[in-house]
């Protein structure tokens, strides 16, 4: 098994575009072969800091999301709102920063 940690700085004011944009992607994607669990937090100290937190099976699996046309049209609609974001994959062994 395998994690990824997705930490999204968003613009002020954005979250209730940013939510519209990402349900249909959240959905779409639990339903992928390989995906554990896929869910989106925001943070309780900074309402601009989104973190989402995936488990997969394995790293091909999370490959195969990366195609998805749902992540696709969610990182072009998301995309505007974004001012930084940091991406973290969790292996057993290693960890891989994107």
């Amino acid at each position: 098994m395998i994690h990824l940690i997705a930490t999204l700085q968003i613009k002020p004011g954005s979250l209730p575009q940013i939510r519209e944009a990402v349900m249909p992607c959240i959905e779409a994607t639990r339903q992928e072969k390989g995906c554990i669990s896929y869910d989106l937090h925001q943070s309780m100290t900074d309402e601009n800091t989104l973190v989402f937190v995936e488990r997969w099976t394995d790293r091909d699996s999370l490959a195969a999301h990366f195609t998805e046309p749902h992540l696709i049209a969610w990182r072009d609609a998301g995309e505007p709102f974004f001012l930084d974001r940091k991406i973290e994959i969790i292996h057993p062994e290693r960890v891989e920063v994107l």
